[in-house]
C-alpha cells in the first residue's frame, strides 16, 4: 500500500487543526454570546462578572488573527463575519456597563414621595372636621393653614428608572401612584382613591443635540404629568401654580446665556355630555410657553386653552349657562435665593386668567367657567431665620374673580399665615401657626350657594420631633397638636354641603387635637 506524501499528510493534519481550532472558537464565541444575552435579560450583569467578561473577550479577540490564512472550514468563522459578530458583542458590553457599574437592579433606580397621615379628634372626643380649604373661600380656591389641621391619609409614590444608550442620551421613565382616604382604619380597599398621576417617558443629553449650544441641555418628555416647574406654598398645601394633564413638551431650550424657555402641549378631559344622543368627551388643550430669566430668578408663565366642544349648545354649567371653550392664563413670578438679603428665601408670583383660564391655579382645569370670568391672584411666601433657634415662614395668598359661573357673581379672599419654629435640640422643636382669612363671596345662587362676608382665624401649637431641626421644610416630622379655629357665625349659611354651619362645626370656637406623621424625600 502506497503511503501518502508527507507534505499531503501535514496538509491534512493543518486543516484539521485549523477546523479543530475554529469549532473551539466558534463555540466559546456561541457560549459567550448566551451568557452575554443571559445577563442583559436578568439585568444582574455585576461589575465582576463584566470583567471577566471583557478579559473573555479579549483572549477571542486575540486568538481570531491565528485563523486569518485559513481558507478551508475555518472560514465560517474569520473574516468579515468574525469582525462583525466581535463589534456588536463589544456595543452589547459597552451597553451593560453604562447600565450601572455596579450592575444591580437598582442601577438608575429611584424612589421618592410624600405622605402624610394621622388623627384628628374634637373636643367632644369624635371626629375632627377640617383641612387647608374647609371655609367657604376654599371652595374657590381659597386655603388656611394645614398645621393641625388635616384628618387624611395620603401618600404618593414616584417610581423612576434611568438607563443609557450607547451614544450618550439618557432615557427616563417615571411612575407615580397617589392614594388618599379619611378613614383611620387599616384596611380601606372600598374608600381607596388610588390613582396613577404620572406615567411619562423624558429623553436628555440627546447625542443629536451635541454641539447645539440652543438645544445640547434641553430635555424632550411625553405621557401623563405635572408640570417639573410648579411650585407651592406648603404652609398651606397650596399650588401657586399647578399645570397638569397628558402631552408633551421641551425643557431648558437654552435661547441665551441668561433665558431658558420651556415649551409644552397638555390635553385634559371635562367629561363626557350627551351630543345627539352619542356621549361626546369634552377635551381641553393647553399651549403653555414658560421662559426664565437671570439665572431663574424672573419666570414669565403664558398658557393658551381651547376646548372646541365645551360650549355646545347641549351642553351647559350647573348654572344652565353655556360655558366657554377658551381661554387666557399667564403668572409673573419671581423667585429669590435669599430673604431680602438674609439667609433663606422668597418667592412673589402675580397670575391673571380669563375665559378657561380664570381658575388660575390648576390651570385649565374647570369646564364650567363662562366666557366673562376674569381673575386676579397674589401669592407670597418665604422662610428665613429671626433669632437663635427660631425660624418664620410666612405667606400672602389673595384673589379676587368675577362672572366666573354666574354674570354678576364676584368672589374676594385674602389668607395670611405665619408658620413658626423654635428649636429646642437636635431633634425637638416647637412648631406653631396662626392664619387669618378674609372673605366675600356672592355665588349668585350658584351650586345653591349664599352670599357670606366674614371671616376665620386659627391658631395651632405643635410639639415636634424630626431628623435634625433649623429648616422648616426638612422631613420627617412627628407631631401632636392642639388648633383652636373660630369665624364669624355668617359663614356658617354659604353651603349645606360644606363642614360650617354643621351642629358640631359651627361659628363660636371650636378646639381639635391630634397626632400626625408628616414626611417626603
Amino acid at each position: 500500500m502506497q503511503k501518502a506524501p508527507g507534505w499531503l499528510l501535514l496538509g491534512v493534519l493543518g486543516t484539521s487543526a485549523a477546523t479543530s481550532q475554529a469549532a473551539t472558537l466558534e463555540e466559546r464565541m456561541a457560549a459567550f454570546e448566551a451568557r452575554t444575552s443571559a445577563a442583559e435579560k436578568r439585568a444582574v450583569a455585576a461589575e465582576q462578572q463584566t470583567q471577566a467578561l471583557a478579559r473573555e473577550l479579549q483572549q477571542i479577540k486575540l486568538a481570531a488573527p491565528a485563523l486569518q490564512p485559513v481558507t478551508s472550514a475555518a472560514t465560517v468563522i474569520s473574516g468579515p463575519a468574525l469582525d462583525t459578530r466581535l463589534a456588536k458583542l463589544e456595543a452589547r458590553q459597552q451597553s451593560m456597563e453604562k447600565q450601572g457599574s455596579s450592575g444591580h437592579l437598582t442601577d438608575g433606580f429611584s424612589f421618592k414621595g410624600y405622605a402624610r397621615s394621622g388623627l384628628l379628634i374634637n373636643d367632644g372626643l369624635g371626629g375632627g372636621r377640617g383641612g387647608p380649604y374647609a371655609t367657604p373661600a376654599g371652595s374657590v380656591g381659597g386655603a388656611v393653614g394645614r398645621l393641625g389641621n388635616e384628618d387624611d391619609t395620603y401618600m404618593r409614590i414616584d417610581l423612576s428608572k434611568e438607563t443609557y444608550a450607547q451614544n450618550g442620551t439618557r432615557s427616563k421613565f417615571t411612575v407615580s401612584i397617589a392614594d388618599g382616604v379619611e378613614s383611620t382604619n387599616d384596611w380601606t380597599a372600598d374608600e381607596s382613591n388610588l390613582n396613577v398621576r404620572q406615567v411619562f417617558t423624558e429623553l436628555d443629553h440627546l447625542a443629536a443635540f451635541k454641539g447645539n449650544s440652543v438645544f445640547e441641555n434641553s430635555t424632550l418628555w411625553a405621557g401623563k404629568r405635572f408640570d417639573r416647574d410648579n411650585f407651592d406654598i406648603h404652609w398651606l398645601d397650596s399650588d401657586v401654580v399647578y399645570l397638569a394633564g397628558t402631552g408633551g413638551g421641551i425643557y431648558d431650550v437654552q435661547m441665551n446665556k441668561n433665558w431658558r424657555s420651556n415649551y409644552s402641549l397638555i390635553g385634559r378631559n371635562y367629561g363626557d355630555f350627551s351630543e345627539g344622543g352619542i356621549n361626546a368627551d369634552v377635551e381641553s388643550y393647553i399651549l403653555t410657553s414658560n421662559q426664565f430669566f437671570d439665572s431663574g430668578q424672573w419666570q414669565w408663565m403664558f398658557n393658551a386653552i381651547g376646548s372646541k366642544k365645551n360650549d355646545i349648545g347641549t351642553r351647559s354649567n350647573e348654572a344652565g349657562l353655556t360655558p366657554a371653550d377658551s381661554g387666557l392664563h399667564s403668572m409673573l413670578a419671581n423667585h429669590q435665593k435669599n430673604f431680602f438679603g438674609r439667609e433663606g428665601f422668597f418667592k412673589t408670583a402675580l397670575l391673571y386668567g380669563q375665559g378657561l383660564g380664570a381658575e388660575v391655579k390648576n390651570v385649565g382645569s374647570d369646564g364650567e367657567l363662562i366666557d366673562d370670568a376674569r381673575a386676579l391672584r397674589l401669592a407670597l411666601y418665604g422662610e428665613t431665620p429671626i433669632a437663635p433657634g427660631w425660624r418664620i415662614g410666612p405667606s400672602l395668598l389673595a384673589e379676587q374673580s368675577k362672572d366666573r359661573y354666574v354674570k354678576g357673581d364676584n368672589y374676594r379672599w385674602m389668607t395670611l399665615n405665619m408658620r413658626l419654629a423654635n428649636a429646642i435640640n437636635s431633634n425637638f422643636e416647637m412648631a406653631y401657626e396662626m392664619s387669618w382669612q378674609t372673605m366675600n363671596l356672592d355665588p349668585k345662587g350658584y351650586l345653591q350657594r349664599n352670599a357670606v362676608d366674614g371671616n376665620f382665624w386659627k391658631f395651632t401649637v405643635a410639639p415636634t420631633f424630626k431628623p435634625d431641626v433649623g429648616d422648616l421644610l426638612t422631613r420627617p416630622e412627628l407631631r401632636v397638636f392642639a388648633s383652636f379655629m373660630n369665624w364669624s357665625s355668617d359663614l356658617d349659611r354659604y353651603s349645606t354641603s360644606d363642614s360650617f354651619g354643621k351642629t358640631d362645626f359651627n361659628a363660636g370656637g371650636v378646639w381639635q387635637y391630634g397626632i400626625q406623621m408628616e414626611t417626603w424625600f
